[in-house]
């Protein structure tokens, strides 16, 4: 996608622009686009045509409230387009954005730090995705944004980058070119394209369980004698399960502490989980598993209001 930001003066803007969510927006809401850096941060200049909607002019200086014509996101009118005539994007290495990666930056109260590189991230996850409100507008890395291309936002892999995303429910995958920030919504690892979410099965659902691995161009690829076998998805031989990890706890007694209050709270099981990491044992506290997404959203505000910190969402 062809950058349209022309005018000087931006060298001197700040280089955050948040992204945004799936089915419900994840950006950031009038209340909070005052206080938080990247969300005031101004951009001035032009837009592009939106498809099917005529010309506008994405005016980046107002705040989220009022810079989007559509007030909700929504998805294309009539039947999803024919998804395995698009293309995927091929990894390539590309010069970082201008736009779109500074770090750390905050949003909405919480500080973010973009990776050096796409190299060795694996992470598993729930992921959203967004559509036509958005469609046209521009992006963190000041690229139009486009519902119909292979792409996606992500808290902390640079811009851009490429990923594998894969469905954990039914095996399906797509590669994705990171162009945008977000999604901000606490417990999202990735926020698709329309058309991604459309190829991997996270539409018309709204949010799937995913793992996103990070592609690094870079890397030599291994020469093959034959051509690989066409992909034939295949269901995982277990369904995923969402968990909801409250901390990692040197101290076993300050672990057990933490999962009793959990246990008092009965939101769902609550285990006490032995882990290396770093070569350090720890204790962690989970809560699950739990049935959907909806559930995870609602037992992790819960534990927030019981004073306990924001939980981490893990897929196993």
């Amino acid at each position: 996608m062809k950058t349209l930001w022309r005018l000087p003066c931006l060298l001197a803007i700040m280089s955050i622009l948040v992204g945004c969510g799936g089915h419900r927006s994840t950006r950031p809401s009038a209340s909070s686009s005052s206080s938080s850096s990247s969300s005031s941060s101004s951009y001035g200049g032009s837009g592009s045509s939106r498809s099917g909607a005529g010309s506008f002019r994405d005016d980046t200086s107002r705040p989220q409230s009022s810079r989007y014509r559509d007030d909700h996101d929504s998805i294309p009118d009539g039947p999803p387009p024919d998804i395995s005539k698009l293309v995927e994007p091929v990894p390539t290495v590309e010069p970082r954005s201008l736009y779109g990666n500074k770090s750390p930056y905050s949003v909405l109260g919480r500080t973010y730090s973009v990776l050096s590189s796409a190299r060795g991230y694996d992470e598993r996850g729930i992921a959203s995705f967004y559509g036509s409100k958005f469609h046209g507008y521009k992006t963190s890395s000041l690229e139009d944004y486009d519902m119909y291309k292979f792409t996606a936002a992500s808290k902390v892999l640079p811009l851009p980058s490429y990923a594998r995303v894969t469905n954990l429910e039914n095996g399906k995958s797509v590669v994705v070119r990171i162009n945008d920030r977000g999604p901000f919504h606490e417990n999202r690892v990735i926020d698709l394209s329309y058309a991604a979410a459309v190829k991997i099965g996270i539409w018309p659902k709204g949010t799937g369980l995913v793992e996103v691995q990070g592609i690094d161009p870079s890397a030599p690829t291994p020469v093959q004698e034959a051509p690989p076998p066409p992909l034939v998805t295949a269901t995982p031989a277990h369904a995923p399960s969402i968990y909801l990890q409250v901390g990692a706890f040197s101290d076993q007694a300050n672990a057990e502490r933490v999962a009793a209050q959990l246990r008092v709270a009965n939101f769902a099981p609550v285990q006490v989980q032995d882990a290396t990491i770093g070569g350090r044992l720890v204790h962690r506290v989970r809560v699950g598993p739990l049935s959907d997404v909806d559930s995870a959203d609602q037992v992790s505000s819960k534990i927030e209001h019981m004073g306990l910190p924001h939980p981490q969402v893990a897929v196993d």
